[in-house]
């Protein structure tokens, strides 16, 4: 276990930011406990088990362990979901509901432990933060939260992804010979994918193949997909893939936040997403919206960026002002004016 300034007033819950393949909250994860302790050192430090423990062997190390290796704290940040049930300086980072408004996306035992210890962390916590205001309203809802408990802190868009990066190196690793449509999100049932499927064949009859980035994790439920499956991308070509693309499509019938949107924004490519969750709070008017339900609509819309050049300018030009407006810097920054409400508040 590594952690840094013992002395430090605030202690991060690192369990998700080591993990080698990351997504949304992951990333959030890391980038809080990279930027919280670079922002202010003498207030933060960041407490994170062994390897092995990034996944679900790690939850009695956070429930048992963690607690322990934090008490010298007056805070216990944590930026991924779970945190420790014990404990009163509790802060907990939940982003979504999911795994308790669609139980079928995900296996029994994740969905039973959701539902347990989700009420209890959040009930107990001294704040809650979320990513939307979709988020926040799913949560008073779904886990009857006071509304004043639940703060809403935006992810970012870390500096890496821009036009300019280099589509070279992940086009040659994943063999992409044609121009393509980039899906990007991991195998579940909330992701929609299936909505994808007839773009997928239209577009392959004009010589652009539609392809899926992501992990597949354990936990998660979904049907077989006929996309092209690239699995998961190191986080070095990332940017680069976005920045080849055609366009950028997310068919989630349920995000949080839906991070994706914002990265592809920011590397020049037009994207086109479900009206559904987070993501039209997410992606305002820099993004295309279509009914998740429409699988149609998506191959209309498709078709319509790649194919109007008018369109698909107006597109990428908003979505760079866009995401230009979130960044990881300023996540950290709220997330510290908030630990600086509860430390005046004792």
């Amino acid at each position: 276990m590594d952690r840094d300034h013992p002395a430090a007033t605030v202690a991060i819950n690192a369990r998700a930011a080591i993990r080698a393949q990351i997504g949304g909250v992951e990333r959030f994860a890391r980038e809080l406990s990279l930027r919280l302790p670079a922002r202010r050192p003498e207030r933060y430090c960041v407490i994170r088990p062994p390897a092995g423990l990034a996944h679900r062997a790690g939850h009695l190390w956070e429930q048992a362990v963690l607690p322990v290796a934090a008490r010298g704290s007056a805070l216990l940040l944590s930026p991924a979901n779970l945190a420790p049930v014990i404990g009163r300086g509790s802060v907990v980072v939940i982003h979504d509901a999911a795994a308790i408004r669609h139980p079928e996306a995900y296996t029994a035992p994740y969905v039973a432990y959701q539902r347990r210890m989700l009420p209890l962390i959040a009930r107990r916590a001294r704040l809650v933060i979320t990513v939307s205001e979709f988020a926040r309203a799913e949560l008073v809802d779904v886990l009857g939260l006071d509304p004043d408990q639940v703060r809403v802190v935006p992810e970012g868009v870390d500096e890496r992804f821009s036009p300019e990066a280099d589509p070279a190196p992940p086009v040659r690793r994943h063999q992409l010979e044609r121009p393509y449509v980039l899906c990007v999100g991991t195998v579940s049932e909330r992701k929609n994918l299936l909505a994808l499927e007839p773009a997928a064949r239209a577009l392959r009859d004009n010589g652009i193949e539609l392809v899926l980035a992501g992990s597949d994790r354990g936990y998660m439920r979904g049907p077989a997909s006929t996309l092209r499956r690239l699995g998961y991308v190191r986080e070095s070509e990332l940017p680069g893939l976005y920045a080849g693309a055609l366009a950028l499509a997310i068919p989630s019938r349920y995000e949080g936040f839906g991070l994706p949107c914002l990265e592809g924004m920011a590397c020049g490519a037009p994207v086109v997403a479900a009206d559904a969750g987070a993501l039209p709070e997410t992606c305002g008017d820099a993004a295309l919206l279509v009914a998740p339900g429409e699988p149609d609509a998506f191959t209309d819309a498709l078709r319509a960026v790649i194919s109007d050049h008018a369109l698909r300018a107006t597109l990428v030009a908003a979505g760079l002002a866009r995401a230009a407006r979130f960044t990881w810097d300023a996540t950290a920054a709220r997330t510290d004016g908030l630990i600086d409400g509860l430390l005046a508040g004792g």
